[in-house]
C-alpha cells in the first residue's frame, strides 16, 4: 500500500486524518468498516479502484496502511495479522536459504524463535550480538552473506538503546538491509527511517492498537523495490489483518500521541520510584540519567516510553512474589495497553530463549505502565514491596 500522504500537519493531526476521508455518500465522518471479501467488477477485469478480493486489498486495511506510512515517515506500509506474521513475511520476501541475519542478543524471544527455529530450517543462519558494541556488530556482519541487520531499540525486556544511525551505516557498508523493530518506541517517539533504517516493523498489538483488544503487525518502507517484494508475499501468503482488526488499529492510532505522552510520564515516575527502593538492584529505563543509553535515547526519541524493567535483590523468589502481589498491575503477557501490566519474562514472554545467549535474568520483571493516575500506580507498587 502506497501512502498518498493526504493528511498534512503535525503527528497528532496526521494520526487523526491520514487515510480517514469521510464517506462521500452519507458524509459519515468515520469511514465504514468494509467486511466484503469480494468486489463486483464492471466486466471481466473491470476493477473498481483496484479492488478485487479481500486478501489482496480492502478499503479499511488500505486506510490503516496509509495512516501507518504517514506516521512513520514512510512511503509504503503493510498491515499483517500479527507482529510475527509481519516479521516472517518480510524475512521470507527479502532472504533466501543460505542468507544470514545478525540480531541483538537481547531480541524479543518470539523473534529469535522465528529466525532460529522456523526460518533456520529453511536455511537462514543467524548471529546474536550486543548492538551497543559496534565493533562486534561489524565483525558479525559478513560481507555478501549477511542479508539483514535486525535491531530493537529500546529492546525487550532489557531496555537497551542502539545507535540507529551508526548501525545503518554498518549494515549498508556490508550490503545488508537494516531492519528496526520500533514497537516499544512507536512512531510518535522515534522514526527509524529518518536515521537510515530500510524497514520498520511493529507489533501493532502493543502501543499502536493501545487497548489490548486487537492483534496485528506492520511493515513500513520507503524503497519501491522492497515494497513490491513485501507486498507480493503479503498477497501470496495472506497473513493480512482483517477489516475489524484494521479498524480497531486505526482507532488506536488516532490517540497514540496523547497516550504515549501519558505512558512516558507515568513510566518516568515509576522508574524513579523503583530507583529509591532498597529491594531493587537495577532499574532499566532509558529516561534515567544513569542508564547507559540515556544520552543516545534522548537524541533518538521524543521521550522514553512506558516500559520499565527492574531486578530484585531477592532473586527469582522475590520477583515471583512481587509479580503475584500486585493488584492494579495485572499479571499478563503483552504490553502497550492503557492498563498497567506486569510480566515475568523468564517464564512468560521469553521462555523460548531460556538456556540461550538471549535468556532473561530470573530476577527481572517488566512493567508496562499504563495511563492510570500516577499515585495509584505507585501505591500498588509500594504495597507489593510490603508483601516481600
Amino acid at each position: 500500500m502506497t501512502s498518498e500522504n493526504n493528511a498534512k500537519g503535525g503527528f497528532n493531526t496526521r494520526a487523526v486524518h491520514a487515510g480517514q476521508a469521510f464517506e462521500p455518500r452519507t458524509g459519515a465522518v468515520i469511514p465504514p468498516v468494509h467486511f466484503s471479501t469480494t468486489y463486483a467488477q464492471d466486466g471481466i477485469g473491470g476493477l473498481r479502484d483496484g479492488y478485487e478480493y479481500g486478501r489482496g486489498t480492502n478499503p479499511t486495511r488500505d486506510a490503516l496502511q496509509e495512516q501507518l506510512a504517514s506516521l512513520e515517515g514512510g512511503k509504503h506500509a503493510f498491515s499483517f495479522s500479527s507482529g510475527l506474521a509481519a516479521e516472517d513475511s518480510l524475512i521470507r520476501a527479502l532472504t533466501r536459504p543460505g542468507d544470514h541475519i545478525v540480531l541483538g542478543n537481547d531480541a524479543y524471544g518470539g523473534t529469535y524463535r522465528l529466525i532460529s527455529r522456523v526460518l533456520g530450517e529453511w536455511g537462514i543462519t543467524n548471529k546474536p550480538v550486543d548492538m551497543a558494541d559496534l565493533d562486534a556488530v561489524k565483525a558479525a556482519v559478513a560481507d555478501g552473506q549477511t542479508r539483514i541487520l535486525w535491531v530493537e531499540t529500546p529492546s525487550n525486556p532489557m531496555m537497551k538503546i542502539s545507535d540507529l544511525a551508526a548501525l545503518a551505516e554498518i549494515a549498508h557498508a556490508a550490503g545488508a538491509l537494516f531492519v528496526v523493530d520500533n514497537t516499544f518506541a512507536t512512531p510518535y517517539l522515534q522514526q527509524p527511517l529518518s536515521f537510515g533504517a530500510d524497514i520498520v516493523v511493529h507489533s501493532t498489538t502493543k502501543y499502536i492498537g493501545g487497548h489490548s483488544d486487537v492483534v496485528g503487525g506492520a511493515v513500513i518502507v520507503n524503497d519501491d523495490e522492497l515494497a513490491e517484494k513485501i507486498g507480493f508475499v503479503q498477497f501470496a501468503v495472506g497473513a493480512v489483518s482483517g477489516p475489524m482488526d484494521a479498524f480497531l488499529t486505526t482507532r488506536g492510532l488516532k490517540t497514540l500521541g496523547v497516550r504515549m505522552d501519558r505512558h512516558s510520564t507515568n513510566g518516568q515516575a515509576v522508574a524513579e520510584f523503583l530507583l529509591q527502593r532498597p529491594e531493587v538492584s537495577h532499574v532499566l529505563y532509558p529516561g534515567l540519567k544513569d542508564h547507559p543509553g540515556h544520552e543516545l535515547a534522548a537524541k533518538q526519541m521524543k521521550s522514553f516510553g512506558g516500559v520499565v524493567s527492574f531486578r530484585l535483590k531477592g532473586g527469582e523468589a522475590a520477583a515471583r512474589k512481587f509479580a503475584e502481589s500486585l493488584r492494579l498491575f495485572t499479571l499478563a503477557e503483552s504490553l502497550g495497553g492503557i492498563e498497567s501490566l506486569v510480566n515475568y519474562p523468564s517464564e512468560m514472554t521469553h521462555a523460548s530463549v531460556k538456556g540461550t545467549e538471549l535468556a532473561v535474568p530470573e530476577d527481572l520483571l517488566r512493567l508496562s505502565v499504563g495511563i492510570e493516575d500516577e499515585q495509584d500506580l505507585l501505591a500498588d507498587l509500594k504495597q507489593a514491596f510490603g508483601a516481600l
